[in-house]
């Protein structure tokens, strides 16, 4: 494939997400019609078809781009942290804090789950976890457990919560409810 086809390909797919993310942001999955956001972008169905299959593929493809956003923000707050463990104590309560952002409410955490179900929609939110938590226990800062596990864990309580965070009539007295709570955890996860 020439570079120049390549380019065409890569620029077709970024309209389609970027036009996709903003309606579904927007208005939602289920009231985004295809048409809308394929013309907004300048292209048509049969491009959507071609490099996603359909409307819900193009929103896995949302849901990945947030995804990785969302770890390179918290990786950033951890890397600027003073030493890993409060990187990582700052990424949890970062992870919260982001339910009150209107784009992650509506598409992470409450399309992604309805339509995509438990696909593995923060998998690289996870994967950084995880590799946090091993980093965490090799320096000796918490206890030898199973990190795999112990990252889908964590991250399961985070999503929930923000869940509950962003559903709630009231989120910032939810947030800092939440924020508390994870302090709680915090302190006991730590050796």
């Amino acid at each position: 494939m020439s570079r120049a086809r390549a380019e065409i390909i890569e620029d077709t797919r970024a309209r389609l997400i970027a036009s996709a993310r903003l309606a579904f942001a927007t208005q939602g999955y289920a009231n985004t019609s295809m048409d809308d956001f394929t013309a907004r972008a300048g292209l048509t169905r049969g491009a959507l078809y071609h490099h996603f299959g359909d409307k819900k593929g193009l929103l896995a493809a949302v849901v990945a781009q947030l995804d990785s956003e969302m770890d390179a923000h918290l990786q950033r707050l951890s890397d600027e942290a003073s030493d890993p463990w409060s990187g990582f104590c700052e990424r949890c309560r970062a992870y919260l804090r982001m339910a009150q952002d209107a784009e992650i409410q509506r598409i992470v955490l409450q399309d992604a789950p309805a339509v995509l179900g438990d696909t593995g929609s923060q998998q690289h939110c996870v994967e950084s976890l995880r590799q946090r938590l091993d980093a965490l226990m090799h320096s000796g800062v918490i206890p030898q457990a199973p990190s795999a596990a112990l990252a889908q864990l964590i991250n399961g309580s985070l999503v929930n919560t923000a869940l509950w965070i962003a559903r709630d009539a009231h989120p910032g007295e939810r947030l800092e409810e939440g924020l508390q709570s994870l302090e709680l955890l915090l302190r006991g996860l730590k050796q």
